[in-house]
């Protein structure tokens, strides 16, 4: 088991299929249901932001999961220091293949990446219904540090 650094768009759509599919589930007021050519069209144009950085993680030379992350840049301004972070936009295994470790694995290339650039704060978030992550990100030790509210009119 390996993870690479990947801008296989064609891949990478594959992979996002697990956690579309779930978000879709969840969420279908907001999400489409998965379209793998839209998503190689998307990833396409996706791959060419030099802020972002897509994980793939193989198994036996197979492709089984991916994280895409962006290292970010925050401007000091009158209301805040200046910092950097790397956020994590999304992190997904095949189905099939979770609870095996994989995640864990490519959580730690991220911390890797972030110690390689001095960065020392790494921030994501899930959607609320979204238990899986919620639980998979509390044993990586994150903790909140803001919520996101809505009220539906």
């Amino acid at each position: 088991m390996y993870v690479s650094q990947s801008r296989d768009h064609e891949v990478i759509a594959k992979l996002n299929r697990n956690v579309h599919n779930l978000h879709a589930k969840l969420y279908p007021k907001y999400f489409k249901e998965y379209n793998y050519n839209a998503m190689k069209e998307t990833f396409k144009n996706l791959v060419e932001n030099d802020n972002f950085v897509f994980l793939v993680l193989k198994e036996h030379e197979v492709p089984i999961g991916y994280a895409w992350i962006e290292i970010k840049n925050y401007p000091e301004s009158a209301f805040k220091n200046e910092y950097k972070s790397v956020y994590v936009h999304q992190l997904s295994i095949v189905e099939g293949q979770t609870h095996k470790g994989y995640g864990k694995k490519l959580m730690n290339e991220v911390y890797d990446i972030a110690k390689k650039n001095d960065i020392d704060l790494i921030e994501l978030d899930y959607w609320f219904e979204n238990m899986a992550a919620k639980e998979f990100y509390k044993k990586q030790n994150f903790k909140k540090y803001r919520e996101f509210a809505f009220r539906q009119l």
